[in-house]
């Protein structure tokens, strides 16, 4: 029996560490894990934490799953950049034909003043039937004497042609244009033009 001091504390032996010596422990005490604090389980304490095989084949197939998304995405939003691309290439077209078009028909010979909104005609000469002329003439009024007629065409303010049988849509357009200019007279603005440039900036 160990020896007792007079206080009746059991006196035990003296142990001096030695820091050379390895320190092994046979037993760790672990802090317990609430696995459902506060009454709500969160998560699965024997999964947690805890990758197999299986984890990581569906982490590959989710990876997998988002790259094809992302190129299905990517390939979508191209398309329709590729649409738009499309839109603005028949627009460029269409723009450089026109300028074409009004380019030839101001240098087509013509003896008097042309008036943006009225419509003039466009023959060929008689004595050189490769070369053109504007009148102000139509074919109606030549009768069957005139000479070959090849279009009729509208000078418009903007110093542009229009096509006889494009007026109707183009007078419908200017018209619609009109209104919305008109519309916009309506309202009052409290600033300079100088200033609403600054505030665009």
């Amino acid at each position: 029996m160990a020896a007792q001091d007079e206080r009746g504390f059991t006196k035990t032996d003296l142990v001096m560490f030695n820091p050379q010596a390895p320190n092994f422990q046979s037993t760790v005490n672990l802090v317990d894990r609430d696995t459902a604090p506060g009454g709500y389980q969160l998560v699965d304490p024997d999964k947690s934490g805890k990758k197999n095989q299986f984890d990581l084949v569906e982490l590959a197939e989710q990876v997998q799953k988002a790259d094809q998304f992302t190129r299905a995405t990517a390939s979508s939003k191209l398309t329709v950049i590729a649409e738009q691309v499309r839109f603005l290439q028949e627009q460029a077209r269409k723009v450089l034909e026109d300028a074409r078009l009004n380019a030839l028909l101001h240098q087509t010979s013509c003896n008097f003043k042309k008036i943006p909104g009225k419509t003039y005609y466009v023959y060929k000469q008689r004595k050189n039937p490769d070369q053109e002329f504007i009148s102000m003439i139509s074919p109606q009024e030549w009768g069957a004497s005139g000479p070959e007629f090849v279009a009729a065409y509208r000078l418009e303010h903007d110093m542009s042609w229009t096509e006889e049988r494009d007026m109707e849509r183009r007078g419908n357009e200017l018209m619609l244009i009109n209104k919305i200019l008109d519309a916009g007279t309506n309202v009052q603005f409290n600033f300079l033009p100088s200033q609403y440039q600054a505030s665009r900036c």
